[in-house]
Order: C-alpha cells, then sequence, then structure tokens
C-alpha cells in the first residue's frame, strides 16, 4: 500500500475514533444521570435483617451505577413514624420506603394483600405469585390508585404466633386477651374475643413489660431475640397462621418512579428481588441459632391447638366472604391468590413435604 495512502486512511480511522470517543461520553453520562432519593423504613437500625433489605438495595444500585443512583436509607422515626412510611411516599416527602403493606390496612384492607393475610401462602408461595403469577401487577393496580408502585423487598418466612404472658390452651383464653397483632389479622381474632392493637415494633416490649397488652407477635426467633420478649412474656406460640409468608415491600413514589431513565428502573427491580431473596435466606439461616438461645433463656415454645386454628381458619373465611362482597379490588386479587393456593399445598405435599418430614425425624432421632 502507498505510504500517503496508508496515512491518509489512518488519519481518517484515528478521527473516526475520537469522534466515536467524543459521541459515546455523553452517551453514558446521560444512561447513568445522577439520582438521590431518601427512602424511609418501618423497622428501627436494630433489626438489621428486616431494617438491612434498604441498606442492600441502596448498595447494590450505588456500586452498579458508580454511585450515579444513591438511595439513603432512614430508620424508622428519623423521618417520619414507622407506621406513616407508605403516606410519606405518596406524599412526595421521600420517594420511596420499605414497609410492610399490611399496616395500612385499615384505610383499604387490599393493602394486605401484598403482605400476608391468614391462612394465605407461605413464603415459597408468595414469590410464586408475586414473581409469576401476575401478584406485582395485580398489587400495583391497587397501589397506583395510591400513587405508589411496589415491588417484593423481602420476606421473613412463616412467622411465630407471639409472645404471650400466660398460656392460651382454649378458644376461651382468647377472651379478652390484649394482643399487638398485625395486618387485618386483628380483624379476625376480634372474633374470637381478643382485643387487638397495632403497636410499631419498638414500642412493643415496654408495652408487655407495664402490662399494657397482654399478647405480641412480632417476626420470629432472630427479631424476637433482639427485642427481649422472653423476658417479659415467656409463652413462645407458633405458628403465626397470618403471616405464613409475608413480603415486605418497597413502595416508590409513582411519579418519582416513572421519571427514572428506564435502565433504572430495570436495575431497580433486578436490585429489589434480589434484596428479595437475601433477607429470606438471612432469616433462615439467623432463626435456627436463635430459637435454641430462645429456649435456653427460658422461652417456653408451645403450639397452637387444632382448636384454635380450626376456629382461627374458619373465622378468617368469614372475614374473606365479607371482604370479597363489598371490596371488588380485594376480591380481584384475593381471588388470583385462592386459585394458587389449592395447587399449590396440592404440589407442596407430595415431594417437599415428605422430604422435610423424612427429616425432621431423623433429626429428632439424634441422627442429624
Amino acid at each position: 500500500m502507498d505510504r500517503r495512502s496508508f496515512i491518509k486512511k489512518a488519519g481518517l480511522a484515528g478521527t473516526g475514533a475520537v469522534a466515536a470517543t467524543a459521541l459515546a461520553a455523553p452517551a453514558i453520562a446521560q444512561s447513568a444521570p445522577k439520582v438521590t432519593w431518601r427512602m424511609t423504613s418501618s423497622f428501627p437500625k436494630s433489626l438489621d435483617t428486616i431494617y438491612g433489605g434498604a441498606e442492600v438495595l441502596s448498595k447494590m444500585l450505588s456500586e452498579a451505577t458508580d454511585g450515579n443512583f444513591q438511595i439513603q436509607v432512614f430508620a424508622a422515626g428519623e423521618i417520619v413514624p414507622g407506621l406513616q412510611a407508605a403516606d410519606a411516599t405518596t406524599a412526595g416527602t421521600v420517594e420511596a420506603c420499605h414497609t410492610v403493606s399490611y399496616y395500612y390496612w385499615g384505610k383499604n384492607p387490599t393493602w394486605a394483600l401484598g403482605a400476608a393475610v391468614p391462612f394465605a401462602l407461605n413464603a415459597r408461595g408468595m414469590n410464586a405469585w408475586h414473581y409469576h403469577g401476575g401478584g406485582i401487577d395485580l398489587f400495583n393496580e391497587f397501589l397506583s390508585t395510591q400513587g405508589l408502585y411496589g415491588l417484593p423487598g423481602g420476606n421473613t418466612g412463616v412467622q411465630m404466633g407471639g409472645w404471650f404472658r400466660k398460656e392460651i390452651n382454649t378458644v376461651a383464653d382468647l377472651q379478652g386477651l390484649k394482643m399487638r397483632i398485625g395486618g387485618f389479622a386483628g380483624k379476625v381474632v376480634e372474633k374470637l374475643g381478643v382485643v387487638p392493637q397495632q403497636i410499631a415494633g419498638g414500642d412493643i416490649y415496654p408495652a408487655l413489660e407495664k402490662g399494657t397488652i397482654d399478647a405480641a407477635e412480632w417476626v420470629g426467633p432472630y427479631d424476637d431475640e433482639k427485642l427481649g420478649f422472653y423476658k417479659v412474656a415467656p409463652y413462645y406460640y407458633y405458628p403465626g397462621w397470618w403471616e405464613g409468608g409475608p413480603t415486605v415491600h418497597f413502595l416508590f413514589n409513582k411519579a418519582k418512579y416513572e421519571e427514572l431513565p428506564k435502565n433504572y428502573q430495570a436495575l431497580l427491580r433486578t436490585a429489589a428481588q434480589a434484596a428479595d431473596a437475601d433477607m429470606l435466606q438471612k432469616y433462615d439461616y439467623k432463626n435456627p441459632t436463635a430459637i435454641k438461645n430462645l429456649v435456653a433463656s427460658g422461652a417456653q415454645l408451645r403450639p397452637f391447638s387444632q382448636e384454635i386454628l380450626s376456629a382461627c381458619f374458619d373465622k378468617s373465611n368469614e372475614v374473606y366472604a365479607e371482604m370479597t362482597s363489598t371490596i371488588p379490588e380485594f376480591k380481584k386479587i384475593w381471588d388470583s391468590i385462592t386459585a394458587f393456593r389449592g395447587s399449590y399445598y396440592l404440589n407442596a405435599q407430595v415431594a417437599e413435604y415428605n422430604y422435610d418430614t423424612f427429616m425432621m425425624i431423623q433429626q429428632r432421632a439424634g441422627k442429624i
């Protein structure tokens, strides 16, 4: 090739490379703009597993965008009280919150369906319904009326039934019992004589200690150990039939979410799903040690009697009949959950149940 021709062509190629570089830089900058949000949590920092879900999301977003997408997390009470997190997000006081949607069931019972309701699905079932059964879209159809967009952001697994100052053996023992119980499960136990109380996590211990309440449910062994409930209410009941698989949510101000670039929206959805899985994994790892610690510290494990569980199941169905007959949006989502629930437990009892049962028998026999 002629030397002058080569230099000329090389020069043109170099110019093209410079031009491409000049064009690429703004394109990259535009795809990763600076975004700074605030997220208020419904949980105190001391509950590192459930509060930590928001920190996991924040860290992932920051690392994936070289610090361009920042979400600063605030514990309950630092901006607004824990039970006002969703309201603050709707109002635009903050761009996002990390909460459990059943806290707001009093405004509309449909709120609870995105999280957990009595005798619904366990954690795996809820995740299957959310991600592959249309649950995310159905719940967002409702949330859009509240100015919000939501994504699952954690799950605790089936919860414990709570801490009681005295033993509860029969349905009659529930009469007049003042109990801190989340979501509209309170409406169910109210039919059995319980006086439900809605109290934020950080206020439960003093209420139990002073006798203002007789019982309280929170989450499960790991979080309950941190809050020290065994010191003031020794009877630890199970299972938490009202929270078989409670989904914790990231709720975003809908307008703010829609302002995000499409790649940030996609990243947010991916990071939320990762944080969702991470929380359940942590609970599965930490709860076994915590339950042993609690028993060693004096907690007395008690199963709810079949009489109590059956009575609660029947009363739950009464509540669902009332809700579905008067609240169309509730009926739409509940019908979707129950349609999946039947087939989910049909399948679960075949392999999962039998395998787990066999392994539990080996554990009790001291073979594992």
